[in-house]
């Protein structure tokens, strides 16, 4: 093959004239399918390499032979043009995401969602480990951990918007190739995130106790001091936690889910042995719950520093944001805030409605709703998914909407599939094996009556979510967020309706399935508009402008 060489001193974007290298190119294999979903072959996900700068690069690296990229003397890839950082053949294989056949695309797009599950299944198994070893001591002990982490993880749950804005920032940044800003938004990411920690540290310290009070009500007073213990040394991980989130969070908008996957694996061993040496055989009991998982997210969170600094950036580094900056945080962070309350909050009022139909029913309805918030947690990395690749197809330098569609194609079918498998799943064990949960047969009847709903409800969860996540990688934050407040204020007014005419938990339950498929429908539909951002070049054009000048 013949090669051709390019050779600059200037700073200019990588492939000024693309169409003279892709006109070299030999034509595409015959498609495997009638119609060629995807025109090319290049990989999905893109692995960050080391960068040498004022050298040369052959074209072989986007030839369909796949023929190997030219190496300088030290066995490195030498970059297309000097003053590039090619981080890069990476970002040319995430620029052609779109190219693969659809059974390809989906394989890769589970290669990064795989470790990104697991991210999300670490915090639950945390409180877990805690829980189960705490069982096996105080029964009051175990009665106060169950507010104790309930405020401990809802209050995080506030500042998730600081996860998504990272997530959405950085790889925003990255699609236009530009290093230096991906640094600063990480640096005053991290200054925002040490502050809300810092605070939350205090707030911990001086109201932990009032928080308390007020959630467990005044019969379960003799609870507060053990519950309290447990609040004020995980309140100590708060800065760590917090400037943890944003890491990982930026190594995601990176499109890198192992580096996270790693540290929170070590974290949730660190927590388990720390749990065992200090509850079990030191006898600190919920105390020791505390340290150990305290210990683990500042290690978790000092782990995820050091990736982002192995991939050449300096997470060390903090700048306070100025007054333009801070709003463009908090234009991402308001609607992701108003998002997820909507969303907790409609949940958390199901289950007070439920709580007045008796114990009964109010058991089961706990049942099944953990079991479905378990079973939603698999979705989650298909946002995430959607966040770290979207913006290269809408926003980069080679920017494609119909490639943008094709990937978003790929999420739904894979939502899809896997919105009916937890489904099937979900809905059988409590179906098969109710007494896994109780024994009390009235509890398990009133959990055979939702089955229905629950199958429903849950089915559409997963593609619904990856609908939220690309539109959360567009920015369109103010539809997101009216969407989910106007699902939200309709079905509290359905609920108001069901339970006036009495219709019991499986009306509830036929509820939760209207919202949920309201969301679904409702972010289709805009996502389909011809006016929407995955179809509009004129509005594509004009975000893209917005994001140039913030």
């Amino acid at each position: 093959m013949q090669f051709k060489t390019l050779t600059s001193h200037s700073t200019s974007p990588l492939f000024q004239n693309p169409t003279f290298f892709f006109n070299k190119l030999p034509p595409p294999p015959p498609p495997r399918f009638p119609i060629p979903l995807f025109p090319s072959n290049l990989s999905l996900i893109s692995t960050q390499k080391k960068s040498f700068r004022n050298r040369i690069v052959t074209v072989s690296c986007i030839s369909n032979n796949r023929e190997p990229i030219d190496n300088d003397n030290n066995g490195g890839p030498r970059e297309i043009e000097n003053g590039t950082d090619i981080a890069s053949v990476s970002e040319i294989k995430v620029s052609e995401m779109g190219s693969q056949s659809i059974w390809q695309q989906m394989k890769e797009i589970a290669t990064f969602t795989g470790p990104a599950t697991a991210l999300w299944i670490c915090g639950p198994l945390m409180s877990l480990i805690d829980t189960a070893v705490i069982g096996q001591g105080s029964s009051i002990e175990l009665a106060a951990l169950g507010p104790a982490t309930v405020v401990c993880d809802y209050l995080s749950y506030s500042f998730m918007f600081l996860s998504i804005a990272t997530s959405n920032m950085v790889a925003t940044a990255l699609a236009r190739q530009d290093k230096k800003e991906v640094q600063h938004h990480i640096s005053i990411l991290l200054f925002v995130g040490l502050t809300c920690g810092c605070l939350m540290l205090l707030f911990t310290r001086f109201f932990g106790s009032w928080v308390l009070t007020a959630f467990t009500g005044s019969k379960n007073a003799h609870l507060i001091p053990a519950a309290n213990t447990y609040v004020q040394i995980r309140g100590l991980a708060w800065p760590a936690l917090l400037v943890g989130w944003v890491a990982q969070s930026a190594s995601l908008g990176m499109k890198d889910s192992w580096g996270p996957l790693k540290a929170l694996a070590v974290a949730s061993v660190v927590n388990g042995i720390g749990d065992i040496v200090l509850c079990s055989f030191l006898g600190y009991g919920i105390a020791g719950a505390a340290w150990a998982t305290m210990a683990s997210q500042v290690i978790a969170g000092y782990m995820m520093i050091e990736a982002l600094n192995k991939k050449g950036y300096n997470a060390f580094s903090i700048s306070v944001p100025s007054p333009d900056e801070l709003l463009t945080v908090l234009g991402l962070a308001a609607p992701v805030f108003l998002t997820m309350m909507s969303k907790v909050a409609f949940f958390s009022l199901l289950t007070y409605f439920a709580a007045s139909l008796g114990t009964y029913s109010m058991a089961a309805h706990q049942v099944m709703f953990q079991t479905f918030l378990t079973c939603t947690v698999w979705g989650e990395p298909l946002a995430q998914t959607a966040q770290s690749f979207m913006p290269e197809l809408i926003y980069g330098v080679h920017r494609s909407l119909e490639k943008a569609r094709m990937l978003l194609k790929s999420l739904v079918i894979i939502g899809a599939i896997l919105g009916l498998l937890l489904g099937v799943v979900g809905t059988s064990v409590p179906w098969l094996f109710p007494r896994i949960f109780t024994q009390d047969q009235n509890v398990i009847h009133e959990m055979h009556q939702v089955l229905i709903p629950f199958f429903m409800a849950l089915a559409v969860t997963p593609p619904t979510l990856s609908l939220e996540g690309t539109l959360l990688a567009g920015r369109d934050l103010k539809f997101l967020s009216l969407s989910m407040s106007g699902c939200f204020s309709v079905a509290s007014l359905v609920l108001l309706l069901v339970t006036s005419r009495g219709y019991g938990l499986t009306g509830y339950w036929f509820v939760l399935i209207g919202f949920q498929w309201a969301r679904f429908f409702l972010s289709l539909q805009r996502l389909l508009s011809p006016n929407g951002m995955l179809y509009s070049e004129d509005l594509d054009q004009g975000k893209l402008e917005k994001l140039r000048a913030a």
